[in-house]
């Protein structure tokens, strides 16, 4: 298999001066989706149709962790591009990608940091143009820097979300329940841009996902027939 994020994890690899190795398990992982290989859940991998695009803008070893969930993004939406975070260059590849006239891009980031008049909360359909939807994949501390020091998203609509259910992920710790991860706020993306059945898809692959994640790492069988798996059956 091969998508952004698959290729930038790669890349990433490459530059490590020591091998990586994720915290808390140094089981042998599946290279597909992350997981030790006795919990895989390759077979669950959706395939939906997209009209939107995303674009995820990934600090430093986001690539690297298997809990990241850019990695589903990338598996459920074939226009994903995974790009890496630098403070003091832009990669010539991203700058094309948001160049590209078949996209109107929006960077998601909440809108109480961001002049108003950046600031939209719906996705206005643009003729010839398909949603690009912009997320930094980083913790909150990292985004927001991320955020300030990248020029080149400075004249791009802020999209503003405002979820109303709490975050379901369970793979990393935040002191706040409603900071979602990063295959949340996509999904909730996909939905405003009217790629209704994706989000689905997406929301019901990350509980999949989070199951075989940490069933491998309690030594627990996930339950195949649970609401997750048994919705996610419809996309495969």
């Amino acid at each position: 298999m091969s998508h952004a994020v698959f290729r930038l994890r790669a890349e990433r690899l490459a530059r490590c001066v020591k091998p990586f190795v994720a915290r808390g398990s140094r089981a042998p992982r599946c290279p597909g989706c992350r997981v030790p290989f006795s919990h895989c859940f390759c077979d669950w991998r959706p395939r939906v149709p997209t009209e939107s695009g995303v674009c995820l803008l990934m600090h430093d070893i986001e690539a690297l962790k298997p809990s990241n969930t850019g990695w589903l993004i990338a598996d459920l939406v074939e226009q994903t591009y995974a790009f890496g975070w630098s403070r003091t260059s832009a990669d010539p590849a991203l700058l094309a990608v948001l160049a590209d006239p078949q996209w109107q891009p929006y960077v998601v980031f909440p809108g109480e940091f961001v002049a108003p008049e950046r600031v939209v909360q719906t996705v206005s359909p643009v003729v010839g143009k398909r949603p690009l939807f912009i997320l930094l994949d980083a913790t909150w501390t990292e985004a927001r820097k991320m955020f300030r020091k990248s020029p080149y998203l400075a004249h791009l609509p802020v999209l503003s979300l405002e979820p109303e259910q709490l975050s379901r992920y369970r793979l990393r710790r935040s002191k706040r329940d409603d900071h979602l991860c990063t295959a949340e706020v996509a999904a909730l993306c996909l939905e405003l841009a009217g790629d209704l059945a994706a989000a689905t898809a997406l929301d019901a692959f990350l509980d999949v996902f989070t199951a075989h994640y940490l069933g491998a790492k309690f030594q627990l069988e996930p339950d195949l027939q649970d609401a997750a798996h048994l919705q996610l059956k419809a996309f495969l």
